[in-house]
C-alpha cells in the first residue's frame, strides 16, 4: 500500500512536468493570471472575439454566462464581441463559429480546435509562451513557426500588434553527441502597431480570459472554499472539546 501511494504521488507531481517538457523543451513564460480582474477579462474577451474567433470557437461558453460573469450588458456584447452579432444569435447561444469543418481542413490541414479548455489542457504558462513564440519561417505555409509548437499550422494572429521577429538558434551537442539547435532569443524584423509593454498586456489579458473560460466557476469555488475551511476549523475545535469532555472521566 505504501509503495502504491508513493507511485501515485510521483505520477501526480512528475507527469505534468514531463508533459510540459515534451512540448518542445523550451522554457515557459509564467502567466500572470488574475481571474478576479474583470477589466482584464473583458479586454481578453474582446481580443479573442476580434483576433481568434474567426477560426476558433468556445463551445462550452454562452454569451449570457460571459455577460453575467464579466458584468457586461447585452449592448456591450454586441458592440465589443463583434463575432457575437449576426442578427440571429441570442444571449443563450454558445460561442461557436460558422466555419465549416471540411473547408477549414482544406485551408489549414486540420480544423482549428475549440479553445474552451486549452488553458487547462496545456496550462496558462504554455499558452502565454505560445502566443509570444511565433517567428518568421518562410518554409511554413503561413510564413511562421513557433518555439513551443514546432511546425504549427496556424498564422501569427497577433503579428500586427507585436510585429514580426526572427528566432535565433545556436548549435549545441546533445546528450548522445548529436548536434541540436537551441533557441536563444528573438530578433525584431518589423515593429508592431503597439509598444512592447502594451503587447505584453494584451497577451496577459487574452491568456487570463482563456483561463477563465476553462473553469468559469473557479472564483466562486475559491470563495466557497475559504468558508468551507473556516467551518472545518471551527467544527474540529468543537469536536475536540466534545471529545475531551466525553472521555475526561475515563482517562
Amino acid at each position: 500500500m505504501k509503495k502504491l501511494i508513493i507511485a501515485i504521488m510521483c505520477s501526480v507531481l512528475v507527469l505534468p512536468a514531463l508533459a510540459s517538457a515534451s512540448e518542445g523543451g523550451e522554457h515557459l513564460i509564467k502567466a500572470d493570471v488574475d481571474l478576479g480582474n474583470k477589466a482584464s477579462l473583458r479586454r481578453g474577451a474582446k481580443l479573442f472575439a476580434n483576433y481568434c474567433m474567426g477560426c476558433h470557437s468556445l463551445q462550452y461558453m454562452s454569451y449570457g454566462r460571459l455577460a453575467r460573469d464579466l458584468n457586461l450588458t447585452k449592448e456591450d456584447v454586441y458592440k465589443n464581441l463583434q463575432w457575437a452579432y449576426t442578427g440571429k444569435h441570442s444571449m443563450a447561444d454558445y460561442m461557436k463559429i460558422a466555419m465549416p469543418a471540411a473547408e477549414a481542413k482544406k485551408w489549414f490541414g486540420t480544423p482549428p480546435p475549440d479553445l474552451s479548455l486549452v488553458a487547462r489542457s496545456r496550462s496558462p504558462d504554455w499558452l502565454n509562451t505560445y502566443l509570444r513564440g511565433f517567428y518568421v519561417d518562410k518554409s511554413r505555409p503561413f510564413g511562421v513557426n513557433n518555439i513551443v509548437f514546432h511546425n504549427v499550422g496556424m498564422p501569427d494572429i497577433l503579428w500586427q500588434l507585436e510585429g514580426m521577429k526572427k528566432a535565433k538558434f545556436e548549435e549545441v551537442t546533445g546528450p548522445e553527441g548529436q548536434k541540436e539547435k537551441k533557441f536563444v532569443g528573438f530578433e525584431t524584423v518589423t515593429e508592431g502597431s503597439v509598444p512592447p509593454a502594451q503587447f505584453d498586456e494584451n497577451v496577459r489579458d487574452l491568456v487570463n480570459f482563456l483561463t477563465y473560460v476553462g473553469e468559469p466557476g473557479r472564483p466562486a469555488h475559491e470563495r466557497l472554499g475559504v468558508w468551507v475551511l473556516l467551518f472545518l476549523a471551527i467544527f474540529t475545535a468543537v469536536a475536540y472539546a466534545l471529545k475531551k469532555e466525553y472521555w475526561k472521566d475515563i482517562h
